[in-house]
């Protein structure tokens, strides 16, 4: 990354951010204000693919970058008209260059990149998961590093310690299914449709507590990765020698998502202690569970840590946190030259400080 003049008034005007890694198409405006509440988000707006994915129970990597091609344009029009601006009040452009679908990855990264050539100002590619690390500091009680963020999602159940923006960590890492992964199989696998995990989570609220209990897995031992393949093949044992009734299947729901977050708050425990850190952020779409949400708030007013969350609104992709982020290392003088580059493996402990 090259360093352009810091005073150079590009970077204080709105940054527009472009999020496009796998079946969401998010976009978003804003202006980097440290000290205002909201950050100086103008404006964001967000197209979901679950509806063209739902008949094939997944995400088809052809299928969502043909769908970002078509509903990029029109999402950037609409986002410009919500804050009242042009594309000539822009200042940079942020897209998320990695990790996600290949495809996917391209569409925003090309359109991003062209339209920041074509205005004259900056852009930069943002790392998917700094975005959603750093999404909390939208809200009006931003978290200040150091802290450690548990980011958790359909692709991803992570621990980082935090100890400055850029400045990154992994303190635990997934070794086969993420957290929401498992849960999106786990639905699949009792018959609910498509996307399972929140539909999963829904049906848990009806389930009896203790009809069936699942194991923590490996809290049985130091160490904080994280594998939930073995929980889920528990589920399945269980679901299959069952009655398969209503009742039956809410249980099991309870159950099984009583078994994932016992285990990432015994990790996050773990890893505050670890780190001495006393704040802790949840991320990512497994973070709109109002389980987790709730037990996680619980955990650290009996522990003495602080948690903070994202607006629901911001757990899952969106072009908020791209812009975010996107801005915070504009305004610190970073961007990329002409090319399009997107990294659909990239490493977050590579990223420069910001």
């Amino acid at each position: 990354m090259s360093k352009p003049d810091p005073m150079d008034p590009n970077v204080m005007k709105p940054v527009l951010g472009i999020e496009t890694s796998c079946d969401e198409t998010g976009v978003a405006l804003l202006r980097w204000e440290p000290a205002t509440p909201g950050r100086g988000l103008l404006a964001h707006t967000l197209y979901s693919q679950i509806k063209l994915h739902a008949e094939y129970g997944g995400v088809v990597p052809e299928l969502a970058s043909r769908d970002h091609v078509r509903k990029l344009v029109p999402l950037i029009r609409q986002a410009l008209t919500d804050a009242g601006l042009t594309v000539q009040d822009l200042g940079g452009v942020a897209y998320t260059a990695g990790p996600g679908l290949v495809g996917a990855l391209l569409v925003g990264a090309s359109a991003g990149r062209a339209l920041a050539w074509a205005l004259g100002v900056p852009a930069i590619g943002v790392h998917h998961m700094e975005g959603h690390l750093l999404a909390p500091l939208l809200e009006d009680d931003p978290p200040e590093p150091p802290f450690v963020a548990l980011l958790v999602s359909g692709g991803h159940s992570m621990l980082v310690e935090v100890k400055a923006i850029g400045q990154y960590t992994i303190l635990g890492d997934t070794l086969d299914d993420a957290a929401g992964e498992a849960f999106d199989k786990t639905a699949k696998m009792m018959g609910l449709p498509y996307p399972g995990g929140p539909m999963l989570a829904k049906l848990a609220e009806s389930g009896r507590a203790g009809a069936f209990r699942f194991s923590r897995p490996m809290t049985d031992r130091p160490g904080l990765d994280f594998s939930f393949s073995g929980l889920k093949t528990q589920v399945l044992l269980a679901w299959q020698q069952s009655d398969k009734s209503d009742q039956t299947r809410a249980d099991i729901a309870r159950a099984f998502e009583e078994a994932i977050v016992d285990t990432l708050i015994i990790k996050c425990r773990r890893a505050l202690e670890a780190s001495g850190a006393k704040r802790l952020v949840i991320a990512g779409g497994v973070g709109a569970n109002r389980r987790l949400r709730s037990e996680l708030a619980a955990a650290g007013t009996k522990d003495g840590f602080k948690v903070y969350f994202p607006r629901l609104d911001f757990c899952t992709d969106n072009g908020a946190m791209i812009a975010l982020a996107g801005a915070i290392r504009l305004t610190s003088g970073q961007y990329q030259d002409a090319s399009v580059q997107v990294y659909p493996r990239w490493d977050l402990q590579t990223l420069p400080a910001a």
